[in-house]
């Protein structure tokens, strides 16, 4: 495969633009019930706004799920967390992967379901943004995908450092869009995403 620049911007409204949703799944719910705030308070509306925007355009609409190996974890295919958040249920004629480690392309089908569609821009959201969102864009920047990943419709939670200190969930999510912003990816907001839809 010939790599494209990850710099080429901004995306085309065309059947060659889908709006990738990763693991939007309850397990993030669950733990926000926990008292795990959010770095995006939002994220749900926006996360539901994108997906309406797409489908009323009929522009494709794929969804990654984690289901962890592990029994005891909250993303198991046994536990109630691996089940979709309502705000991002897929439709029956939208593509489903579902993946049991960090990238969306490593033992899915993925990438020749995207090669399939002619599909060469992503439009990336859900999470959690410094896991498994982020592992999902640097193989797509790497693939040679337009990637943008929509900051404002991102799910992620604070993050313990080795020596214990605790980084706040805002600054994890500016940190993992400071990662790949014009590196693997460019990040634009919801409002500049939903603009570029209509139009």
């Amino acid at each position: 495969m010939v790599l494209r620049s990850a710099r080429r911007i901004f995306w085309g409204r065309n059947m060659a633009t889908a709006l990738l949703v990763i693991d939007v799944q309850m397990a993030f719910v669950e733990r926000r019930a926990k008292g795990y705030v959010w770095g995006n308070p939002d994220a749900e509306t926006s996360i539901a706004a994108l997906l309406k925007a797409f489908r009323s355009k009929g522009l494709p609409v794929v969804h990654v799920h984690h289901h962890d190996p592990n029994p005891g974890d909250s993303f198991h295919a046994d536990q109630p967390g691996s089940a979709v958040q309502p705000c991002a249920a897929p439709r029956a004629d939208e593509a489903v992967f579902i993946k049991h480690g960090s990238s969306g392309f490593i033992g899915t089908g993925l990438g020749d379901h995207l090669a399939a569609q002619g599909i060469t821009d992503l439009v990336v959201i859900g999470g959690a943004a410094n896991y498994c969102v982020e592992s999902t864009t640097r193989m797509a920047g790497n693939l040679g995908y337009a990637t943008t990943v929509v900051g404002d419709a991102l799910i992620n939670f604070r993050q313990i450092l080795r020596d214990g200190r605790e980084v706040a969930a805002a600054d994890v999510l500016e940190m993992t869009l400071a990662n790949l912003d014009g590196e693997f990816a460019q990040v634009a907001s919801v409002d500049e995403v939903l603009a570029r839809v209509a139009a």
